[in-house]
């Protein structure tokens, strides 16, 4: 496209009057919205929430962590015959995946702890903003990052 076409359309748009975006909010021009300062009152009007709800949430997912040490458990107990890996390369390598797995449980139990904490702690304060508790949850994320994958050696010191 020439220059000269592109200063035409941006001319002929220009003329025909520009087209008001509106996001949400009353035109600048028109009356009738909230006033200076209000803007989070029809939003409010809008929004529900009820607070049991989080904190049963909150509950339900620290309820997780019975079942989470209940499996931790049998993990255990599972493994506890297993002795002296040093001649079997089959028995090191479930000796690896046994020490991957108990990690990994006991993180999962941790965030269900945390995660149950945070939307508990919704429930008693709604008035956090959605970037405290994004990030909140971000801190949540990397603290518990998925294990990296056994290979199957133990591991030399």
């Amino acid at each position: 496209m020439a220059w000269d076409e592109w200063e035409h359309l941006k001319s002929d748009a220009a003329a025909r009057g520009s087209a008001q975006m509106q996001l949400n909010q009353y035109p600048a021009d028109q009356g009738g919205g909230p006033a200076t300062g209000s803007a989070s009152a029809s939003a409010s009007d809008d929004l529900k929430s009820d607070k049991k709800a989080w904190v049963k949430a909150g509950e339900g997912v620290k309820g997780l962590m019975d079942g989470v040490g209940k499996a931790l458990t049998k993990l255990s107990e599972g493994q506890a015959g297993l002795g002296d890996t040093g001649g079997c390369r089959s028995a090191a390598a479930q000796k690896d995946l046994y020490e991957s797995w108990r990690k990994y449980v006991g993180d999962v139990s941790s965030r269900c702890d945390g995660l149950g904490g945070l939307l508990e702690g919704a429930g008693h304060d709604l008035s956090k903003s959605d970037q405290v508790v994004r990030e909140e949850l971000d801190k949540l994320q990397l603290k518990y990052q998925d294990t990296e994958a056994v290979d199957g050696h133990t591991k030399e010191k």
